[in-house]
């Protein structure tokens, strides 16, 4: 009488067995997103404080410089590098120079194909630019010649107003993907309906909105690059400061000169 109940013992066991398999399948795409959703949350997180940060160095450095546009972009990619990639690397070079380095492959506000470092030993290819700036003077906005020398007057002293929007590279596979078509989705660019990739059993419930908050220009930029495969998502920033020197007509005032290069004129 033994042996059949050590038959059916085993039998059960292997179901069971099996059974857990086949869950252990079906579950592990979701506690792998879960995972690697979080951690690239939390590097979103850094480089939101980054961006805020790099607000007020823009702002302070157009501020103290007539707002040229140059400066103001350095200062902000200056800001935003650890975001970006790593550069206090411990490779017998000092960090300073490391820090130069990476600047150097950025200083032009444009990622050139470079290969960002998104893990170890993986990376991808990203284009176009970095961090767009958009300025906007207020109270003073007299010229009387090559600059307002009056800038500074009490009543209606100009005032220098920066948004920037920073390109962020996300940088954990799978989860850039998916967070990617996320984004399509709800900003209605584009709608999902293929296999989820969260449940490897069934297909997505058609993920799409209509949610209209990010400007059209953002938008769009967004569209292109996240449909290449430029896994980025626009991080937004403003700033505030009074003008310490006055603002060069060579600076802002001729057309297309509003918003510093690389940025839609239209923002």
């Amino acid at each position: 009488m033994g042996t059949p109940r050590t038959s059916l013992s085993k039998k059960v066991s292997g179901s069971q067995s099996g059974q857990a398999a086949v869950e252990a399948a079906l579950t592990m795409p979701l506690m792998l997103f879960m995972l690697l959703g979080t951690m690239q949350l939390f590097m979103m997180m850094h480089a939101r404080v980054l961006t805020q940060l790099a607000a007020f160095q823009v702002t302070r450095t157009g501020s103290l410089n007539h707002g040229n546009c140059q400066r103001m972009l350095h200062s902000g990619i200056l800001q935003l590098l650890p975001a970006i990639e790593p550069f206090a690397k411990n490779n017998g070079i000092p960090v300073d120079q490391n820090v130069g380095a990476a600047f150097g492959r950025y200083a032009f506000n444009n990622y050139n194909n470079k290969n960002i470092n998104v893990g170890t030993g993986s990376s991808q290819s990203l284009n176009s630019t970095v961090l767009w700036i958009v300025r906007d003077l207020g109270g003073r906005r007299a010229y009387g010649g090559p600059a307002d020398n009056n800038f500074d007057q009490s009543l209606g002293a100009m005032t220098l107003e920066t948004q920037v929007i920073f390109w962020f590279p996300m940088k954990v596979p799978f989860a850039n993907w998916v967070i990617a078509r996320i984004m399509l989705a709800h900003y209605g660019i584009q709608a999902y309906s293929a296999q989820n990739p969260l449940m490897i059993n069934m297909r997505a419930t058609n993920w799409s909105s209509a949610s209209n908050t990010l400007m059209a220009e953002v938008r769009n930029e967004l569209a292109v690059r996240l449909t290449n495969n430029d896994y980025v998502f626009p991080i937004i920033a403003t700033s505030t400061m009074r003008m310490m020197t006055p603002m060069k007509r060579a600076n802002y005032a001729p057309p297309g000169l509003k918003n510093c290069p690389g940025t839609p004129s239209t923002l």
